[in-house]
């Protein structure tokens, strides 16, 4: 049985972007419990050149709406970035969740040797499809999630590593 670019793209995207909401609604109930500040886990970094968590969960949710349209060759959504609440990135992973689950396997598989193009700062980055999902979308990905969990767990949010995985 083979792995076809929609199963290694948008199921993981989804199933990702849901833990991550769980996170963070984790840590809304942690801040409100304590009565913190809307604002303090949203803002909060693990050192002062990084992104805050806001971002990270920001980057997290391009990633994903970003690759999926990507590979299926149609234009990527435009989100503003001005979450600054919990619930403002919950409703940002909800957006993308709702953009994700419009996508079908007819448009992304078959999307190995696409070429992808990105314009980056420091320039463009040119990809086949394959090499875009495995070398640089996912592990991007995976990086924001991740150092979004970091943070949620660096300000005392009790999570553990399965609610990063999440249950079957």
């Amino acid at each position: 049985m083979t792995l076809s670019m929609y199963q290694a793209s948008v199921p993981v995207f989804i199933r990702m972007l849901g833990n991550l909401r769980l996170l963070l609604e984790k840590g809304a109930a942690y801040a409100e419990a304590r009565k913190f500040d809307g604002t303090a886990l949203p803002d909060s970094r693990l050192f002062p050149d990084m992104f805050p968590l806001s971002r990270q969960v920001q980057i997290a949710t391009d990633n994903a709406k970003g690759c999926a349209a990507r590979l299926a060759g149609i234009e990527p959504p435009k989100f503003e970035d001005s979450e600054r609440t919990i619930p403002e990135l919950i409703g940002r992973i909800d957006k993308t969740l709702t953009f994700l689950q419009t996508l079908q396997p007819s448009q992304i598989d078959g999307s190995e040797e696409r070429p992808i193009t990105l314009q980056l700062r420091s320039g463009a980055l040119n990809f086949d499809g394959r090499a875009y999902l495995l070398h640089f979308a996912l592990p991007n990905f995976y990086f924001h999630v991740t150092t979004a969990y970091n943070l949620l767990r660096h300000n005392g949010v009790e999570i553990g590593k399965p609610d990063f995985l999440g249950r079957s």
